[in-house]
């Protein structure tokens, strides 16, 4: 039966919920899939750092992590830096979780590259190495025999990339068109009820959707960097965050959002690529939508990518209400289907 050990780059709270994740469905990924596993490292930013060959034990990693308590007690080796984790950790399959860095991509990059460099299976949740190495990293990981998937990085885990590269073969993406940053949907699902920009603002950050500086979802930058990878590895055409024509949601008013709904609309901030003659343009922008769009009833941190292609013609996915478990099972999903 497959044995794999499996390593953490990153145990914030997506982390802790693909380690909750694994140890129950532990007994179905044993049953349906015929797979073992044991964690044998784990990385933290603010807790230190742990290896242990013989297998770490996920609830007691959990226990210090969520008391604040350094991972470093847990290990039966010494750890000198990020890169002497990933050597030493003995992984099969990285996990990849760190903050993105939308101009560069780093330095998640040349971790990834040094786990596939290894022989290692990496899921990534970063839309950076994504955007900013997709090709790459792509080729190593196929030179090396293993794989570089990343479900995790758009809509969470609901399955974007895997439908594309799983089910739909020799199909051309011709365009898509979504709702793909669940903070500025939800402040303008607030705003809806009559609270300010301020008031929503506020309270998404009050429930730890948006960072205490939310430029990166209200000045659209979260959202062009998802339309950056979905243009990327779907359409084949790499571009970067830089490239996106993009405006985010500052300027929309109290005011503008009940003209909308007077007209029977809603403001969304909308995410756009397609082929305009032999031309490709990618947007983000604040539109207006009608009760005839799919985007419409998208509300709160839901999200929708509707997908046009020269087979299917339009193809919508929808993903209601995404949580870090969500995401950990994107990256669940990824591990499987890349020890298939």
């Amino acid at each position: 039966m497959p044995h794999f050990n499996l390593a953490f780059l990153g145990f914030g709270h997506v982390g802790k919920a693909l380690a909750e994740l694994l140890l129950r469905k532990s007994e179905d990924i044993h049953q349906e899939n015929g797979v073992t596993w044991k964690v044998t490292g784990i990385a933290t930013g603010s807790h230190g750092m742990a290896i242990n060959p013989s297998g770490l034990n996920l609830q007691q990693a959990l226990a210090c992590a969520n008391a604040g308590e350094p991972l470093s007690s847990l290990s039966s080796a010494p750890i000198i830096d990020t890169l002497d984790f990933i050597r030493q950790c003995g992984a099969d399959v990285l996990f990849e979780m760190l903050p993105v860095n939308y101009e560069s991509g780093q330095p998640a990059i040349h971790y990834i590259q040094t786990a596939l460099e290894m022989g290692m299976h990496v899921a990534t949740a970063n839309k950076g190495p994504v955007v900013h190495a997709y090709h790459e990293l792509t080729n190593l990981a196929r030179s090396r025999g293993v794989r570089f998937y990343f479900e995790s990085a758009v809509m969470d885990g609901a399955p974007v990339f895997g439908l594309f590269r799983e089910t739909l073969p020799a199909a051309r993406i011709l365009g898509f068109r979504g709702v793909l940053n669940s903070t500025t949907n939800l402040i303008l699902s607030r705003m809806e009820d009559g609270e300010s920009y301020k008031e929503a603002l506020q309270y998404a950050q009050s429930i730890g959707i948006a960072e205490t500086d939310p430029s990166g979802d209200v000045d659209g930058w979260d959202a062009a960097i998802k339309v950056a990878a979905l243009t990327t590895v779907l359409m084949g055409v790499p571009i970067k965050p830089q490239d996106v024509d993009r405006k985010g949601i500052r300027g929309i008013s109290v005011e503008d959002v009940a003209q909308a709904k007077a007209e029977g609309k809603r403001w969304k901030l909308v995410c756009e690529a397609r082929w305009v003659g032999n031309q490709l343009q990618a947007t983000v922008a604040p539109q207006k939508v009608g009760v005839d769009s799919p985007l419409y009833g998208v509300e709160g941190t839901s999200s929708i990518v509707q997908i046009e292609s020269d087979v299917l013609g339009k193809l919508s996915l929808i993903e209601e209400d995404p949580s870090p478990h969500t995401t950990a099972y994107g990256l669940l999903a990824d591990f499987l289907n890349a020890v298939r």
